[in-house]
């Protein structure tokens, strides 16, 4: 009897991996799936690659607009960000975005910011973490070979080149050192989120018997600050703020 149940149970497992589909096979089965507009199989196969550890922003791009075809923007939407974060300058992950978001319902307003922030953030975010890293190794090492300039140059445009060429360096050495470790605290501690609820209630305090302050709808990006129990402390653009169920949001990580 033990003798069976063993290979019995060899069976089992030999036939479960051998119908285990690999990364690049449920790729082709997702894309085939879009192309015939199974829409539903191919967020279930991109899923599942996803669910499997790996990632990519092409892979975020598909799986959004696989759900936007099916009606899902808020999912689209946290997708797409997701893509974004892996690659910020994408041109067709934008463009989508842009689309997706015109189908959300809740129009806020920005709180205005001093023009020279704004510019720095919009600066800081057109590149990964590990694209500022790279430039700022650049512009260190571009910062040694002018320091070298100044120390063993003998005329004196040479010797003033590779001084401001010092200086010059140092100070983009700095500013994407800066953008390179924002950048990573983004990545590694994500604060953002979208609303994935029709509607979702945004409450004075975190218990559900408390005052509703305004209501939140699908697609709709928020900051969480805070968390407590089942609820989050988000933020919106405009600058208001209150608690939500963790159940209507789903974070950008």
């Amino acid at each position: 009897m033990k003798r069976y149940l063993f290979v019995t149970a060899i069976l089992l497992a030999t036939g479960l991996h051998a119908t285990a589909q690999t990364p690049e096979q449920l790729w082709e089965s997702a894309n085939t799936a879009y192309i015939n507009e199974n829409y539903q199989e191919a967020v279930k196969d991109y899923e599942s690659i996803r669910a499997q550890g790996y990632e990519s922003d092409q892979l975020y791009l598909n799986l959004g607009n696989a759900y936007f075809k099916r009606g899902m923007t808020g999912k689209a939407i946290v997708n797409y960000n997701r893509a974004l974060r892996l690659s910020p300058s994408d041109e067709d992950v934008l463009y989508n975005l842009g689309i997706a978001n015109t189908y959300v319902q809740d129009k806020i307003d920005v709180v205005p910011t001093f023009f020279v922030h704004r510019w720095m953030a919009e600066l800081r975010s057109g590149l990964t973490s590990n694209a500022w890293a790279g430039l700022s190794l650049i512009c260190f090492s571009a910062m040694l070979a002018a320091l070298l300039i100044y120390l063993l140059s003998g005329g004196v445009k040479w010797r003033k080149a590779g001084f401001y060429g010092v200086l010059g360096m140092i100070a983009l050495f700095i500013m994407t050192a800066i953008f390179a470790g924002a950048q990573r605290k983004i990545l590694m501690r994500p604060n953002s989120a979208i609303i994935m609820s029709n509607a979702a209630p945004v409450k004075s305090s975190p218990d559900r018997s408390s005052k509703d302050i305004f209501v939140l709808h699908e697609g709709t990006k928020v900051t969480v600050k805070d968390s407590l129990g089942d609820f989050r402390e988000i933020i919106i653009s405009d600058g208001n703020k209150g608690w939500i169920e963790a159940s209507a949001i789903e974070m950008i990580d």
